[in-house]
């Protein structure tokens, strides 16, 4: 279906009346335009229901309107007037359904009745749960090798559903436990603990309100974590500086407008959140960190002789760090020409960013999916690591890493058992508990299980939340790999392209969400997750489930227990779904260091804090120390052609209407796009280099030697203020272009942030810039 999109620089500040006006968009979008106002006030409060968007810190003392643009926006899309009923589906059959967009399928609205797919008719008919629970045990318990079957979660599930679903996994026979993590920030899981033992950031809203300098990588809080804006606005504010690396200039990094202060609102007022901003191109992370590392090291060696400050903390170092000798030893080697041309930043800009840094007492490392999703990803999360390392920034106040976490429980459910890795998880413990031996060896992570899928090894899939064949690389190979699969399961809220590719027998089971009230034997019941600065909270739903066909995620996988495993008399799938909190129980069991009187605490303002030995500066590394890790090399995409007059480097990106996969609009404001999601921003000398104009339509095509075509069609120039040799397209669209195998060394997280593509018109035409008609 053609659009016409409206490409219009937008000059205003992120939140402000911009805010405002969106928010009241979707909710008249939605239909819940008086009652989610109602709904929004309960959000991220004590009493209330937990975001079900990202996982940004909830504070004890919360605001009036404790939630940001995105986080009303994925509630309204939650709590939406609209449904699809077995009517829906009976008028539209999967083929219909398969030429629609990610936006058109979710707004069909919220599911309402368990469907199961019938290929005669090649649609979704009503099947009672009874059946559909039934032939799921049946078909799980026939794989061949219960290493066949795959138990994927999305990070909005709670703990307790979580910790249930991973135990299922591990009765069943496997630990084949992917999760969204591994798509984002399973490079932070595997970089940290190597660095400073502990696998989350360090910091907390204090730490925010004591630092005195805060360092932004990768990131992009005006859309992907806005509510990070508050303490933000409240740092510089008080002076303090905030430097921020990225290719885009995003408008969240810029200038802010609290919504939430009349004065500001009226005033038209809005605060500078960056004191300098440091265009680095796509991939050139690595080299920028290298050039200040060496840059504070020069300082310090230039203090010293003159007797002034040292810029680095040697009595840290010494008491505490590891590596950093010959650390040093290869930053003093690095080449200057060398780290500006790779990182497209200037020899001064890197300077003055170590002058500042290390004047200050304390710091704070911001760092996103920027730094996360490159081949190098390991390595440049370390670099920021032993830049902190090297002015003793973890273990003092104002200071410490912060990875900013997506999804709203992604964390927590990694914290309770959600993983593939045995040796993260208390097995002997699970296995004297509930009497069963656990399986010991690892299981599939994301790609992992994308590639087994494609080599045709995979019987069964579950999916409980998310949307995963539209979140993995690959697509154009990997849907039609999809539908070979024996059975496929997906547990949702709303309808999506993973459910419309189904497998050869398929389902949709719909349950209740976060916001809704899940009513069980022993009364309505609450849960609990973990945010960013891993604290865990309570949670309570405010309305009536959207159908009295829905289940919750806990009964849904206690059913699916009873109907698969063999009997186990210390398995209580009954009791744990009519009480939740003897789900909680059973957790503090199983993880006594964290969930200690955990049915109290949760309930505590601000959470409960899990251990964070790196904050104490105990270091549960190999070493007991800090290390700081030389990086291999300065190359963060280490198969990436080299960037010349063919090639260049694309980054998957997220609009403003959107929270990974789901698409809420057309109206990606900061950008200055609207009516269209098939877009293409491109450094504007690039755009003339390559012979193309603005308004121009293009394919894409992936530089890759692996014998595949990959290729995405139909897309219209953009030209946007970014580093030359870096291009941009929305994710998950421009997934068809990243190959399987594109992916960090250690953590296997897909290196969605610098793609090796080729640019080619297409013979679609030109039209006025500003005015474009994609395809």
């Amino acid at each position: 279906m053609a659009r016409h999109a409206v490409n219009k620089p937008y000059e205003a500040p992120a939140g402000g009346w911009g805010s405002a006006r969106s928010l009241g968009n979707i909710l008249r979008q939605e239909g819940v335009l008086a009652s989610g106002a109602l709904t929004l006030s309960r959000q991220n409060k004590v009493d209330g229901f937990q975001c079900v968007s990202c996982a940004w810190i909830k504070p004890a003392t919360p605001l009036p309107f404790e939630f940001c643009e995105n986080g009303a926006k994925a509630t309204a899309w939650e709590i939406t007037a609209h449904r699809c009923t077995p009517e829906f589906f009976a008028s539209h059959t999967v083929t219909e359904l398969l030429t629609w967009d990610d936006y058109q399928l979710e707004q069909s609205g919220r599911l309402t009745h368990p469907m199961r797919y019938d290929a005669v008719s090649d649609k979704y008919v009503p099947v009672s749960w009874g059946a559909a629970i039934a032939e799921i045990g049946r078909e799980l318990r026939a794989v061949s090798d219960r290493k066949k079957a795959v138990f994927y979660s999305s990070g909005r599930c709670s703990n307790e559903a979580s910790y249930l679903y991973a135990l299922f996994a591990r009765v069943y026979g496997n630990n084949n436990l992917p999760d969204s993590s591994n798509m984002c920030h399973e490079t932070t899981s595997v970089a940290l603990p190597q660095s400073i033992g502990v696998p989350i950031g360090t910091v907390s809203l204090d730490d925010f309100a004591k630092t005195e300098c805060i360092l932004v990588f990768g990131n992009n809080p005006g859309s992907n974590a806005p509510r990070m804006l508050h303490p933000l606005q409240e740092a510089a504010q008080r002076g303090v500086p905030i430097i921020s690396f990225n290719p885009l200039r995003e408008r969240g990094l810029e200038r802010f407008t609290n919504p939430q202060s009349v004065t500001e609102m009226v005033g038209g007022h809005a605060t500078r959140i960056s004191s300098a901003y440091h265009q680095v191109k796509a991939g050139g992370d690595l080299a920028a960190l290298t050039g200040i590392c060496k840059a504070l090291v020069e300082l310090d060696d230039q203090s010293r002789e003159s007797g002034g400050e040292p810029f680095l903390d040697h009595g840290f170092l010494a008491e505490h760090g590891h590596g950093h000798e010959s650390f040093i030893e290869w930053l003093r080697v690095q080449d200057w020409d060398e780290l500006e041309r790779r990182s497209a930043l200037a020899r001064a800009a890197m300077e003055s960013t170590a002058r500042i840094y290390g004047r200050a007492k304390s710091a704070i490392g911001i760092y996103g999916m920027g730094l996360t999703q490159h081949r190098a990803g390991v390595e440049t999360v370390q670099m920021v690591m032993n830049l902190l390392l090297l002015r003793g920034n973890i273990g003092r106040d104002g200071a410490g890493v912060c990875p900013v976490r997506g999804h709203s429980n992604v964390q927590g459910q990694r914290t309770v058992g959600i993983s593939e890795k045995p040796e993260l998880v208390p097995l002997d413990k699970l296995a004297e508990q509930f009497g069963f031996e656990p399986p010991r060896e690892e299981g599939l992570a994301t790609v992992d299980a994308c590639e087994e899928i494609l080599a045709g090894r995979i019987e069964a899939f579950v999916i409980l939340g998310g949307n995963f064949v539209r979140a993995v690389p690959d697509t154009g190979r990997f849907e039609p790999a999809w539908r070979r699969i024996r059975l496929t399961v997906n547990v949702a809220t709303k309808l999506n392209r993973s459910q419309i590719i189904p497998g050869e027998i398929s389902f949709i089971l719909p349950v209740i969400g976060r916001i809704e009230k899940d009513r069980q034997a022993a009364g309505d019941q609450a849960v609990s997750m973990e945010d960013t600065s891993g604290c865990i909270h309570g949670s309570k739903g405010v309305r009536n489930p959207a159908s009295p066909h829905l289940i919750s995620e806990v009964r849904f996988i206690a059913e699916i227990a009873k109907a698969t495993l063999d009997p186990n008399p210390k398995l209580r799938w009954d009791d744990w779904t009519n009480d939740y909190s003897l789900i909680r129980r059973e957790i503090g069991v199983t993880y006594p260091e964290i969930f200690y009187d955990y049915e109290t605490r949760m309930w505590e303002p601000g959470g409960f804090k899990r251990p964070m030995p790196a904050r104490e500066r105990i270091w549960k590394t190999k070493t007991g120390r800090a290390n700081l890790i030389t990086p291999k090399g300065l190359d963060e995409d280490l198969d990436m052609p080299e960037v010349g007059h063919d090639v260049l480097r694309l980054m998957t990106l997220r609009s403003n209407d959107q929270f990974n996969t789901t698409v809420y609009g057309y109206h990606d404001r900061f950008r200055g796009i609207s009516g269209t999601r098939d877009i293409v921003f491109m450094n504007r000398d690039d755009i003339a280099r390559l012979g193309l104009v603005e308004g121009g339509t293009v394919r894409l095509q992936t530089a890759s030697n692996d014998g595949v075509h990959r290729e995405l069609g139909g897309l219209a120039v953009v030209g946007y203020d970014m580093p030359a040799g870096c291009i941009g397209a929305y994710y998950p669209e421009a997934n068809v272009l990243l190959p399987m195998n594109h992916y960090a060394e250690g953590s296997k997280t897909p290196a969605a942030k610098s793609i090796p593509v080729t640019i080619h018109k297409q013979s679609a035409g030109v039209v006025e810039p500003g005015l474009v008609v994609a395809a």
